[in-house]
Parts: C-alpha cells; structure tokens; sequence
C-alpha cells in the first residue's frame, strides 16, 4: 500500500486496542506495553492505609451509639451471637475472619457456604433490616484497622465461593493483587448481593480490576460517596 497516494488505517481489533491505552517505557531500546500493574507502590500503599486508619477510627468512634442498639436488636429477635465471623481471603490470597452483624440463623462457613437469596428463611427479621441498609457490614472497620481489610477495594467472598469462581475464571485470582474493602466500585454498579450467574460475576471482576488498575485516593473518595447513594437504593440488597 505505500505505492499508492491514499492514507492507509488499520483497524485494531478490542483486546489490541485496549493494549494501546496501556502505559508505556522503554526498556533500553525496546518499547514496552504495561498488561498489568504491579501492587501499589510503598508510598501508594501508605497513603491508602493512612485514608484506612482515619477513616475506620472515626467510623468505629461515630457508630459506638448504633453498635450498642444493633447488638440489643440481634439478641433480643434471635439464639445466638451478635458478630459472625467467616473465613475470606485477603491480599494475595492470604485468609482472615471477617467480622459482620449476624443476620441469619446459620453460621456457615468453610468448603460449603450457601448463598443469601431472595426471601431466604435463614435470614432473621432483624438481619433482613440490617442486610438492606447494608449496616451488617460495619463490623468490618475493626477488619480495617487490623489491617486484613480496606474502607474501599474488591469485596471478599467466602472461601468455597472464592474456590470455585478461581477454576472457572481466569482473572479472578487478580482480585486479590489489593486488599479487599468494605465496598467496591463493583458494588456502586449495582452489582452487590447474589451472584447468580457466571457473567454477573465476570462483571464485577472488570470493574474490580478497573478500580486495581486505576486507584487514587480521589477514587476512594467517590467510591465512598456513591456507596451511600447505593445504599439508599437498595438494589440486590436481601
């Protein structure tokens, strides 16, 4: 084509045209595409982990008045202990217990976990309040300050779920390349809740992976502040 005076294109087919949106640097005279970012850097992780602690001391110290009532509510309405804890993985694939209000009657966890569906029998008539308000979540704050978890990054699953979901996904395991959060940019979405097929799952690994690839405290911030407009919706929230 050089032959003839006519501008000549090529059309980049999807994936290579989102390779060319990659940052580049040159590796002595070689051009390179970067087609995954490492962890944060030191002074990135530092940073997000000061946002962590302020935001998680100031969170537990607001909530202590909501805390004592949630706690009163879950024991006066069902048997049973206030806080369940449940085996997640964190960074890297670490695991941990993660802390949440009891809203069911089970307390599942290990190779099997089932789960919350709509109207599930299991949920108790206080933890379906504290489901849809998503308040059953705020025990995770001590996860913040532990350090297991993140106010924003990919949500955590149980580990039979994590399990399963890592053999029929290839990017699932880069999730765990950042600490897991209290909410997540899948989460302001709308993709909370049941997964209840494979594709709604593979939608929220794109956007997980999107908020991995592109943090910045900025991005924290408007995670955050669509959060709570989600949560005033209410949407896959039982």
């Amino acid at each position: 084509m050089r032959a003839v005076p006519l501008a000549v294109r090529w059309i980049a087919d999807p994936v290579f045209a989102e390779m060319l949106q990659r940052p580049r640097s040159h590796v002595g005279p070689q051009l390179t595409l970067q087609l995954q970012r490492a962890p944060l850097t030191l002074g990135e992780r530092c940073a997000k982990r000061a946002f962590d602690l302020v935001f998680a001391s100031a969170g537990l110290i607001l909530c202590l008045p909501l805390f004592a009532i949630v706690a009163a509510a879950i024991r006066w309405d069902s048997d049973g202990p206030i806080l369940f804890r449940q085996t997640r993985k964190g960074f890297n694939g670490r695991p941990f217990a993660i802390y949440k209000f009891r809203t069911m009657t089970v307390l599942e966890d290990g190779r099997s976990v089932r789960q919350a569906t709509w109207n599930d029998p299991r949920v108790t008539r206080v933890g379906r309040w504290l489901r849809r308000s998503s308040i059953d979540e705020l025990p995770q704050l001590i996860n913040v300050l532990q350090g297991d978890m993140s106010v924003v990054g990919p949500r955590p699953h149980a580990v039979a779920h994590d399990d399963e979901y890592m053999r029929i996904l290839a990017n699932y395991a880069l999730r765990h390349h950042m600490k897991p959060g209290i909410t997540g940019w899948s989460q302001v979405h709308g993709l909370r809740g049941e997964i209840a097929s494979i594709e709604r799952m593979r939608q929220r690994i794109e956007y997980d992976l999107w908020y991995i690839a592109n943090w910045s405290i900025l991005l924290d911030f408007l995670t955050i502040i669509r959060t709570v407009i989600e949560v005033c919706r209410s949407r896959n929230a039982y």
